[in-house]
């Protein structure tokens, strides 16, 4: 409306500018004395760019309530044509009616008055036609935009339903898996059973907040993957051994909950629990170019199958879980994939591009202290080599 009110004054206001100053050059030219003083001129042509502006205001009103913004061009086509021409003999009448009735002009000696209406009902038709244009250009202009916009929340919508079913199809498998190792640990030794409910509930707990969230401080990830590898030692005992490589600057930065968590347990499942030797699981955390690097490496051996540069083609649903919420959280840039590494050594390597609020979070930690350690700095119940 703000829009529409600034665009009416400024047009009509240009229109009377210019009215007035080819009056002006005319009555400077011309020889005889004029037949109106200038300011009974400058009043006619006040008044005349007045009523075209209430008239098509007035037309605006009209075109709104025929519902013409809705239909096409081909229809408006002939509409504002007519409307044009019923507009400008409106404002003809009451021009001419003003300027030979109220301000008493004479009549003109050297054309008829017919004429002089017909030329002007012309003009006043093209200016009308000429309005009604950029009125409905502007209109297509803020419906396109609008549907843009309806477009992009629609969009954000979907992500966030897409977000919310990819977490719990994660957060299950998780919790099923922590079960699994909770109840083996129950006969055989009861006080270490309780350390492990705290345990668990303290990854009930976290799976339950993260939920609400699309991302958590890497340093809270790497919390509860301590929780989880000390789970899991009780069922493999020596034959789990870990590795930590995490560089200070990447704690504090952004994560998307339970992606950390799901590379391990992917490693563990497929690196650890299939070998009877066991073998090391290796968690590497470190920027480069303005990514974060998280990468989770077991002993192993890819098969052709998923030996592809897409986590789609892994043996986990879990891994291709994560890679769907990182290209929902981060966009195409962020990358999730299996490679072999070595000889016997499989790596899982997920790249998250780092925003631009991520820079705050490269500075020191605060000196307060943490609710729970990080397992960066603390020793887990896992055998760290």
């Amino acid at each position: 409306m703000r829009v529409y009110v600034v665009c009416q004054l400024v047009g009509w206001g240009v229109f009377f500018g210019m009215q007035l100053a080819v009056t002006l050059v005319f009555s400077s030219i011309r020889e005889e004395p004029p037949v109106q003083p200038l300011w009974v001129d400058t009043a006619y042509l006040v008044q005349v760019a007045a009523i075209g502006l209430l008239l098509t205001h007035v037309s605006r009103r009209y075109i709104e309530r025929a519902g013409w913004k809705a239909k096409g061009s081909l229809a408006l086509m002939p509409r504002v044509l007519a409307l044009a021409c019923v507009v400008s003999l409106a404002w003809n009448c009451i021009g001419f009616g003003l300027q030979f009735g109220v301000f008493d002009y004479p009549a003109p000696k050297k054309y008829p008055l017919p004429l002089l209406f017909g030329v002007s009902l012309v003009n006043g038709a093209i200016l009308l036609i000429g309005w009604y244009c950029v009125y409905f250009f502007y209109q297509l202009f803020d419906r396109f935009n609008r549907l843009e916009i309806e477009r992009l929340r629609l969009a954000n919508v979907v992500k966030e339903t897409e977000l919310r079913a990819l977490k719990s199809q994660v957060n299950p498998h998780f919790m099923f898996n922590s079960l699994n190792s909770v109840r083996a640990l129950i006969d055989e030794d009861p006080s270490r059973a309780r350390e492990a409910v705290t345990q668990l509930a303290n990854l009930l707990r976290y799976s339950l907040q993260s939920g609400q969230m699309e991302t958590v401080p890497f340093e809270d990830e790497l919390a509860v993957v301590n929780d989880y590898l000390a789970l899991e030692q009780v069922r493999h005992e020596e034959r789990l051994r870990l590795r930590l490589d995490v560089a200070p600057e990447t704690l504090r930065l952004p994560v998307p909950p339970m992606v950390l968590q799901t590379l391990v347990e992917n490693a563990i499942k497929y690196g650890i629990a299939s070998r009877p030797e066991g073998g090391e699981v290796a968690i590497r955390a470190r920027l480069d170019e303005q990514k974060l690097i998280l990468t989770v490496t077991n002993p192993g051996k890819l098969s052709r199958a998923a030996n592809s540069s897409s986590s789609q083609a892994s043996t986990g649903l879990g891994l291709s879980n994560a890679d769907a919420r990182l290209r929902l959280l981060f966009g195409e840039e962020a990358t999730l994939h299996l490679y072999q590494a070595e000889h016997d050594t499989v790596a899982a390597e997920a790249r998250l591009p780092l925003r631009p609020a991520d820079s705050d979070h490269l500075a020191p930690a605060p000196t307060e202290r943490p609710r729970r350690p990080s397992p960066a700095l603390a020793k887990p119940l896992a055998t760290r080599s």
